[in-house]
């Protein structure tokens, strides 16, 4: 799996950015949003239980990274098809404000390291990636424990300040001063 540290990969692929099937897809590679942080997570399958929970909780504080100046992809091995059906038919993803990101090449997943190859599905993964493209943070839970995107908040605030941030640290207090 790669890490803190290590490059972002180039990808190149189609995602859903609104339920209206005329402007629903676009196409996202590793230059979208160029110059911006990046919090890309991936979930195992759309349709699902756990799934939904989390897209929607990132979907809550969605203004919070944007205001961070931060873009939000959500990623599965679903098509694009299936991300907008799913967006049509759950009440949580209808106005979804960032973009749900199909891997059904499974590219994108494989070459991060997060394809469950027996599964044939995404791991429930996440990464900061700085404006540089390089992976600034990355976690991986279980398929059946889903993430809290306001930690992954948290990690962001710490990681922009360019400073050492103590356990449980968040925005607006003391930084460690080596």
């Amino acid at each position: 799996m790669l890490t803190v540290g290590d490059k972002f990969p180039a990808f190149s692929v189609k995602g859903v950015v609104s339920t209206d099937p005329k402007t629903a897809f676009a196409d996202f590679t590793e230059a979208s949003d160029a110059g911006k942080w990046k919090v890309v997570f991936f979930w195992p399958k759309d349709f699902t239980f756990v799934c939904p929970t989390e897209i929607a909780g990132f979907g809550k504080v969605n203004g919070d990274f944007k205001d961070r100046d931060t873009v939000v992809y959500g990623v599965s091995v679903d098509s694009e098809f299936v991300h907008l059906a799913w967006r049509n038919n759950h009440a949580d993803l209808k106005d979804l404000p960032f973009a749900m990101l199909s891997d059904v090449n499974r590219k994108l997943s494989t070459a991060l390291g997060v394809l469950d190859e027996e599964a044939g599905v995404a791991k429930r993964a996440t990464f900061i990636v700085d404006p540089e493209g390089i992976i600034r943070f990355a976690y991986v839970t279980d398929m059946s424990v889903g993430r809290n995107p306001q930690e992954v908040l948290r990690v962001l605030d710490a990681l922009q300040t360019d400073e050492l941030c103590p356990c449980n640290w968040h925005k607006g207090e003391e930084v460690i001063k080596a």
